[in-house]
């Protein structure tokens, strides 16, 4: 990224903060117009950005990977409702599994061990 980029960046940031800043800490001025401040250093923020290269290299690694989400092979619906069914009965299991060796170790250190009940 050159220099200048840089430094537009960081003006866009600074910009951000600004609004952030002046939202926050600009309590006399009503609602609407806070927000108006918040949203015109957005927008500054956002001009700003839109003129880099950061922009553009975004925006066409944005548009590479819509490229590679539309050439996934998505599950179909049935194939998605076994895998979650798979998933759900895998945790009842583990679950129970727990709960028994849970038991288990109590039954053990509470009622052998420390002569609890």
């Amino acid at each position: 990224m050159e220099s200048v980029d840089k430094i537009k960046v960081a003006v866009a940031v600074l910009l951000l903060l600004a609004g952030a800043v002046a939202y926050q800490f600009v309590p006399a001025v009503n609602g609407a117009a806070r927000v108006g401040m918040l949203l015109a250093s957005m927008l500054a923020a956002f001009a700003v950005f839109w003129v880099t290269a950061l922009r553009r290299d975004f925006v066409d690694y944005a548009r590479d990977a819509w490229k590679e989400a539309k050439k996934v092979v998505w599950p179909s619906k049935k194939e998605t409702w076994q895998t979650t069914l798979v998933v759900f009965a895998f945790v009842g299991v583990l679950a129970l599994f727990m709960l028994i060796v849970d038991k288990g170790l109590t039954w053990v250190f509470y009622e052998l061990i420390l002569g609890r009940k």
